[in-house]
C-alpha cells in the first residue's frame, strides 16, 4: 500500500486505472493496529467549493485521521477528474469509492437503479454566467431570441439557460425562441464564447480564468437572477440589479437556477463500511470548519494549481460557496427538493425519459443517512439543529438526511 500515490490526475476518459477498495482494501490489522482499508476519492479541482476542501483534506490527512476514529488504518488516494462522466464510469467498475457528482449523473443514476448513494453536498450555488462577445449587442437575457448559445447538452448550463429563458421569456422553447443551442464541451470552451455562437453559459471560475487574459467577453447575467457588468437594459446599467422574474422561478429563493453537486459512494462502500462513509463527511466538516476561519484569498491560494494565481477573484469563487455560507456539507430536505426540480428541468430538456418522483429522490438520500448522522453526531453537531430551519436565506434548508421522515416534498 506504501507504493500507492497520495494524487494523481485524471486528464479524461482515457485515465490512468483509479486504485480504490476494490483493487486495495484489505480487512487484515494495519501498522497502527486498526482495519487496514485503501479507498480512492475522486474530485472536480477546476470547478468550486470542492477543490479547496479536498485540498485541505488532502494535505492534512483529514480522512485518514477521522478513519483512526473508527478503527481504520486508511490510506487514501485522491483522483483529479476534469468532470463526473469519467467517475461513473469507474465508479460503476468498482474503481472508484467516493465521488463528486453534479445532478445528472445523479439522476440518471437513480433511473437506471444503479447502486450508488449520495451521501452530502459536494459543493453548490455556483455562479452560472450568460457570457458574450462585447461587440455581440447582446446586453440582456431578452436578446437571446433567434440567437445561437453554446450550453453543455444536457449539463448545468443548460438547464440554466432553460430557467432564464422561462424566467424572462416565458417560455423554454428554443425553437418558438429561433435559439440554437450548440454543445460546447467544457466550461473553458464556452468562457471563450467561440466563433460559431453568440452568447454562452458558463461557470464562474471558467469566466474568471478567461477575462485574465482576454478582453473580449463580458458577461450579462448570472444564475442568481441578477445583472453582470454587461447588462443595459430596463434595469439599468451593469452589475447588481436584480431581474424580479428570478422570484417567481422554480428554483426560487436561490435564482434563476440553483446548482448542487453531491458526494455519492457505492452502496457496497455504505454496507460493508459504514463509518468510513461517517468518517469522510466528519472530514469535510472538519475542514468546512476551518476554511471558513481562512480569508478567501487565503483559501483560494490553495488551489491556484486549478483556479489560476489570482487569488482575489479566487476568493468571490470562495464567497458564492454554498457549503462556506452554511458551514456545513450536509445534505437537508432543501437540497432533496432542489434535486427533483432539476430531475423536471433535465425532463424537460429531454435529457431523461421522465423526472424522478419524491419518493425516488428520497431514496437516492436513504441509503447513507445513518452514517451521515453519526458523523454529524462525531463533529460535535455542528450546526445545531436549528440553523437546518432557518427560512430567511437564499438557500433551501430543512431536516438533514438523517431525519429522512420529516422530509417533505416541494
Amino acid at each position: 500500500m506504501n507504493n500507492i500515490p497520495r494524487r494523481s490526475v485524471l486528464a479524461g476518459l482515457a485515465a490512468v486505472p483509479v486504485v480504490g477498495l476494490a483493487a486495495c482494501g484489505s480487512d487484515g490489522a494495519g501498522s497502527s493496529g486498526g482495519t487496514s482499508l485503501g479507498v480512492s476519492v475522486g474530485r472536480q479541482p477546476y470547478a468550486a467549493g470542492n477543490s479547496p476542501i479536498t485540498q485541505y483534506m488532502f494535505e492534512n490527512q483529514l480522512f485518514e485521521e477521522a478513519a483512526a476514529e473508527y478503527g481504520y488504518d486508511l490510506t487514501v488516494e485522491y483522483q483529479d477528474f476534469p468532470s463526473a462522466a469519467p467517475q461513473v464510469e469507474a465508479m460503476l467498475a468498482d474503481r472508484l469509492d467516493f465521488g463528486m457528482w453534479g445532478n445528472t449523473p445523479v439522476v440518471r443514476s437513480s433511473a437506471q437503479d444503479q447502486a450508488v448513494s449520495v451521501i452530502g453536498v459536494g459543493e453548490g450555488s455556483m455562479r452560472f454566467l450568460l457570457v458574450t462577445r462585447k461587440d455581440s449587442g447582446i446586453t440582456d437575457i431578452a436578446h437571446l431570441e433567434g440567437k445561437s448559445v453554446g450550453v453543455t447538452i444536457g449539463g448545468d448550463p443548460h438547464l440554466c439557460l432553460l430557467q432564464m429563458l422561462e424566467a424572462e421569456l416565458g417560455t423554454n422553447d428554443v425553437e418558438a425562441l429561433g435559439i440554437s443551442l450548440v454543445d460546447t464541451p467544457s466550461p473553458a470552451a464556452a468562457a471563450q464564447v467561440p466563433q460559431g455562437v453568440d452568447a454562452t453559459i458558463t461557470i464562474h471560475p471558467a469566466y474568471l480564468a478567461e477575462i485574465a487574459q482576454n478582453d473580449n467577453v463580458i458577461a450579462v447575467a448570472n444564475s442568481y437572477g441578477q445583472t453582470e457588468d454587461g447588462y443595459s437594459g430596463e434595469l439599468g446599467e451593469g452589475a447588481g440589479h436584480h431581474y424580479p422574474s428570478a422570484d417567481e422561478s422554480t428554483f426560487a429563493p436561490e435564482g434563476f437556477y440553483a446548482h448542487r453537486s453531491f458526494w455519492v459512494t457505492r452502496d457496497a462502500m455504505i454496507d460493508e463500511h459504514p463509518d468510513v462513509v461517517s468518517a469522510f463527511l466528519q472530514a469535510q466538516q472538519t475542514a468546512i470548519s476551518a476554511l471558513m476561519e481562512m480569508e478567501g484569498a487565503d483559501v483560494a491560494s490553495l488551489v491556484t494549481e486549478y483556479w489560476g494565481e489570482d487569488v482575489e477573484a479566487g476568493a468571490r469563487i470562495v464567497e458564492d460557496e454554498l457549503l462556506f455560507r452554511r458551514g456545513w456539507p450536509w445534505a437537508t430536505n432543501g437540497d432533496g427538493q432542489v434535486l427533483l426540480k432539476l430531475s423536471e428541468s433535465l425532463h424537460t430538456a429531454e435529457v431523461i425519459d421522465a423526472p424522478l418522483t419524491w419518493e425516488d429522490t428520497v431514496a437516492i438520500f436513504e441509503q447513507a443517512s445513518e452514517p451521515a448522522g453519526t458523523a454529524y453526531d462525531s463533529a460535535e453537531s455542528a450546526p445545531a439543529p436549528e440553523e437546518f430551519e432557518v427560512t430567511d436565506t437564499d438557500d433551501a434548508r430543512g431536516a438533514p438526511q438523517w431525519e429522512l421522515d420529516g422530509w417533505e416534498a416541494p
